[in-house]
């Protein structure tokens, strides 16, 4: 499979061709292991070290699709491993903040997005506690499963005002329990109202480990 075939692939399960261009020009060869390089462009996602993997590309389409990025959005990208996510959301026109719990995975994709020409202001942290520092944020994509939704999180999307949109969290949920867990992918978007919830499909992410208090 190269990425003409998953652009094909994309297409047939209805994502839309922005965002199947956009998920197509980021090079996902060069985010995975070099003895994966080969099977880069497989549907489904790939380990990349330390218990941690690179998400299945239909499911980022998706995810990406949700949040509907549009230029000088403000996105946060929580748990960006090997950083493919976040230059996905950078190459949608997203000024993108990632937090990575593990340092050597923060270190490899800070130089490997550099490499690649993808600005992101990537730091070691928490991602249960967000980045207020930055927020608030657009748009809010975490790359692992929550038992119950971060409030941090909540918190720092934009607030939904007359004529601009509230910001959108897309995050997996549901107590992981092995590879044989399944959670439910959510959108939650906040609006004028309160916040809005739509389930987006069942998937199965790792979970998503917060710092001892």
């Amino acid at each position: 499979m190269d990425a003409a075939d998953l652009r094909d692939h994309l297409l047939r399960q209805g994502v839309s061709r922005r965002i199947v261009d956009v998920v197509t020009g980021v090079p996902r060869d060069r985010f995975v292991p070099r003895e994966m390089r080969l099977r880069a462009w497989e549907d489904h996602a790939m380990p990349i070290g330390h218990g941690q993997t690179i998400s299945q590309p239909t499911v980022v389409a998706i995810m990406t699709e949700a949040i509907d990025i549009r230029p000088g959005d403000t996105v946060l990208d929580v748990g960006t491993g090997s950083g493919y996510q976040a230059a996905i959301l950078a190459a949608c026109g997203g000024h993108v903040h990632g937090i990575e719990r593990i340092p050597a995975l923060a270190v490899a994709a800070r130089s490997r997005l550099a490499a690649l020409g993808y600005e992101v202001d990537l730091q070691v942290g928490d991602g249960t506690r967000g980045l207020p520092e930055a927020a608030p944020f657009d748009a809010i994509v975490v790359a692992a499963a929550a038992s119950r939704i971060p409030a941090a999180l909540i918190e720092q999307l934009r607030p939904a005002a007359e004529g601009r949109r509230g910001g959108r969290l897309v995050i997996p949920v549901g107590e992981p329990s092995g590879w044989a867990a399944s959670q439910e992918l959510l959108l939650l978007q906040r609006t004028e109202q309160g916040i809005a919830r739509r389930k987006l499909l069942d998937v199965v992410f790792v979970p998503l480990v917060a710092d001892p208090p």
